[in-house]
């Protein structure tokens, strides 16, 4: 397969360099100092059991057990088969492998850790390999994590709701699908003709997943699956059950591609507050629809649906447990007011179905383009709703949610993130950079490119950044040198004697070039780098002067 989608042999010359590298096992994130596992590089890189097979479709199958917090079930993976031998198969334990068969044949597995290895192929011969697809079978079982605080501790979730009915679903970001179901554990390789969940469930109870319901079968002993299908590639920890007391309503939105329809699934006695509040997807919809282009997934539909847990990006699933309510759990995270103007987690979960979801990282590093970009997605919202002065004011609020503690962009290879700070800190660099560019239509077209250029695709930060460059007419690699790689706030240091002003950059990456407006009585522009330089046009008699406060940068008054 050409690998404009997954830049799958990159990665794996990366995850042998690695391999090899007197560093790869340590990393030194801030004062801290990170060891990492045989166990992290199997699960972050392209090792040998990741390649020669490209993940299709995944056909899962799961039965939960609510009293013994156990589930069974089996997955059926079609891949592309490029002449694989040793297979990696990822599932955590204590979950366990049951058999692994095929097309046909029974194979042999043995376990290292949280992967399981089988042999499609003897990996010591050589073979005339004709690509084409091939399927095989793995059925599993176990007692799958429990997650302890989700979503920010993943797991299986066993509930109850209010009325004391069972209530279960997956987080699972990070730590990684194959914390329940055995897959191809790496955001590089999604199944790229996407997948199908069904689940075994009482009949007191529904079962709702991404994409479609394509099957409702009664089974006897008070017992119903549901079959819900996804069209579009998807990544694999966005694929989750919600099992528990159900009911929905729906609508169609007329979107920038046609007929949307948009469904609501809550449990039974939070219809009415439900029908309330979820009145502002179809506000997020146009929103985000204006600066992001079109909704990546219509085939496939979009859903809300309420969670045991606060929020997560599953893909046309979005899972909500915000309380009904503006803010974050009723708190502005910006401290401006602004935030209590709309429901967080239906603003920033669903700004991910174009960043996280559309446009993926390859690695677990690089997942400030997920947080970054959506994070960003508040102001725009804002912005669109309430002006650009109020998405201003909301951005620059949230930096007091930056703690510049370490790099945003983590350790590649090992599947680790970077800094918390991948959220506000790369929602100003974004802001930033639309200040730079001081046109909004070609800002908005930029974004809208972004998804355009890489729909439905795995991307690297290099990617990223160089079309943000090439569409901005400006090289901001510095930028990001500065702002992802670093835990420097750029200063300003500036000579004022109401004759001229002196300036110049320090604290910063070496050739470090954001270009900032600065307030007198009107504003003004000027370039600076590490090198003292002159205003050439001041405003003769001013003393007083301020750095616009929509740059991330601080200023500093000194003496030559």
């Amino acid at each position: 397969m050409i690998m404009q989608k997954k830049n799958l042999l990159s990665l794996a010359v990366m995850a042998a360099l690695l391999q090899f590298s007197p560093f790869s096992a340590h990393a030194q994130l801030g004062n801290r100092k990170v060891v990492f596992t045989h166990q992290d590089t199997l699960r972050g890189s392209i090792g040998l059991g990741r390649l020669g097979w490209d993940v299709l479709h995944y056909d899962i199958t799961v039965q939960p057990d609510y009293a013994g917090k156990t589930i069974r079930g089996q997955n059926i993976i079609t891949y592309m088969d490029n002449g694989v031998k040793l297979m990696q198969l990822d599932l955590q334990e204590p979950m366990i492998i049951d058999s692994i068969i095929n097309n046909g044949r029974t194979l042999s597995f043995t376990r290292d850790g949280n992967v399981y290895y089988t042999e499609i192929r003897d990996p010591a011969k050589m073979y005339k390999i004709k690509p084409g697809k091939a399927v095989i079978r793995i059925v599993f079982h176990g007692k799958p994590r429990e997650a302890v605080r989700p979503p920010w501790d993943g797991g299986w979730i066993w509930k109850k709701d209010k009325a004391g009915n069972p209530w279960m679903s997956v987080a699972c970001q990070g730590l990684g699908a194959s914390v329940w179901y055995p897959c191809k554990d790496i955001q590089s390789d999604e199944p790229d003709n996407g997948e199908r969940l069904t689940m075994i469930v009482p009949d007191s109870l529904m079962a709702v997943s991404n994409g479609r319901m394509t099957a409702k079968t009664a089974l006897g002993d008070g017992l119903t699956s549901y079959s819900w299908e996804v069209k579009n590639p998807i990544n694999s920890y966005n694929i989750v059950p919600y099992i528990g007391k159900y009911v929905n309503f729906s609508e169609v939105f007329k979107g920038a591609k046609g007929k949307l329809d948009m469904s609501y699934w809550v449990l039974d006695y939070n219809l009415d507050k439900a029908r309330a509040q979820f009145a502002e997807a179809p506000r997020m919809m146009r929103a985000f629809e204006h600066w992001f282009g079109p909704y990546p997934f219509y085939e496939d539909g979009y859903k809300l649906v309420e969670s045991p847990h606060l929020g997560m990006e599953h893909q046309s699933a979005v899972a909500y447990g915000n309380g009904f309510q503006n803010g974050y759990l009723g708190r502005d995270l910006s401290g401006t007011g602004w935030g209590l103007k709309w429901d967080f987690i239906i603003v920033h979960e669903s700004g991910h179905e174009w960043f996280a979801n559309n446009i993926t990282s390859n690695d677990l590093a690089d997942m400030w383009i997920h947080e970054g970009f959506t994070n960003y997605s508040e102001t725009l919202f804002t912005d669109y709703y309430f002006g650009t002065a109020a998405g201003n004011e909301y951005l620059i609020g949230t930096r007091k949610g930056i703690a510049n503690d370490r790099p945003i962009i983590g350790p590649y290879g090992v599947n680790k993130e970077g800094s918390g700070d991948m959220y506000p800190k790369s929602g100003n660099m974004i802001h930033a950079i639309r200040q730079v560019m001081n046109n909004d239509k070609k800002f908005r077209n930029l974004l809208r490119g972004l998804n355009k250029e890489f729909y439905h695709q795995t991307v690297t930060t290099a990617q990223v950044e160089n079309y943000v460059s090439q569409k901005a007419k400006f090289d901001f690699s510095k930028v990001f040198d500065q702002y992802l790689r670093t835990t420097q706030i750029p200063v300003l240091e500036f000579n004022n004697d109401g004759h001229s002003l002196k300036y110049r950059y320090t604290n910063c990456v070496p050739g470090f070039n954001l270009p900032l407006k600065i307030m007198f009585k009107k504003s003004q522009w000027i370039y600076p780098t590490e090198n003292w330089q002159t205003l050439k046009k001041y405003p003769e008699g001013t003393f007083e002067f301020s750095v616009d406060p929509n740059f991330y940068v601080k200023s500093k008054a000194v003496h030559e």
